[in-house]
């Protein structure tokens, strides 16, 4: 450690086990996308990843990085590669035991729905059931896979087709994310949920 307090680590020779490990440490709280796919063989997935966020309103978008696993595409990733489809199901405090439950380690034939006996709602636009007991769930169609870094990471964009959105968080206008009581990943093993709430006014106008 410096004089000045801080250690300072050159991330341009850093091994990828450290600089993931300072990532999800340094990079918190991040929203949880926890999708659902269909393989070709018919096979629903589901699986939680916390690389993901919006990137675009207009058409609206989301975007989640996904890693390969011992330089296999995971079946998340193969699915959306081959079908062009996904579901995002927000993950909330009720949700939050069966989420995790699905980053397990099943063989690609297993489907974490049924090992799970995770309930379903059919895709009304795309072929990938939604899972009923979120809240929220977006019907994406993949617009474009974007291979970073060393090619060990690429992240996949989709725009979303349809919202579903329980009216128990919304109110036909807004969504009421206090209620949703949606979770978040800090580094290691842990989750957070909603704790103290600081408003602020809005300084700039929201988009038309």
């Amino acid at each position: 450690m410096s004089a000045t307090g801080f250690t300072t680590l050159d991330a341009t020779t850093m091994d990828t086990a450290t600089a993931y490990r300072l990532l999800v440490g340094a990079v918190v709280p991040r929203p949880v996308a926890w999708i659902t796919t269909r393989g070709k063989d018919g096979v629903v997935n589901a699986a939680p990843f916390s690389s993901y966020n919006y990137v675009a309103h207009s058409p609206p978008m989301v975007a989640v990085n996904i890693g390969t696993k011992d330089g296999q595409l995971k079946d998340t990733a193969r699915n959306i590669v081959e079908t062009g489809e996904f579901v995002v199901n927000v993950a909330t405090l009720d949700t939050m035991d069966l989420m995790h439950g699905c980053s397990a380690d099943y063989p690609s034939e297993t489907s974490e729905i049924e090992a799970l006996g995770i309930e379903l709602l059919p895709g009304e636009r795309i072929a990938v059931p939604r899972v009923a007991a979120s809240p929220i769930q977006m019907e994406c169609r993949l617009e474009r896979a974007l291979t970073l870094g060393r090619g060990l990471n690429t992240l996949y964009i989709g725009e979303v087709l349809l919202f579903h959105l329980s009216s128990t968080v919304f109110d036909g206008r807004y969504v009421d994310s206090v209620k949703m009581r949606p979770i978040s990943r800090l580094g290691g093993p842990l989750y957070a949920e909603l704790g103290e709430l600081h408003n602020r006014p809005q300084l700039q106008k929201p988009p038309k």
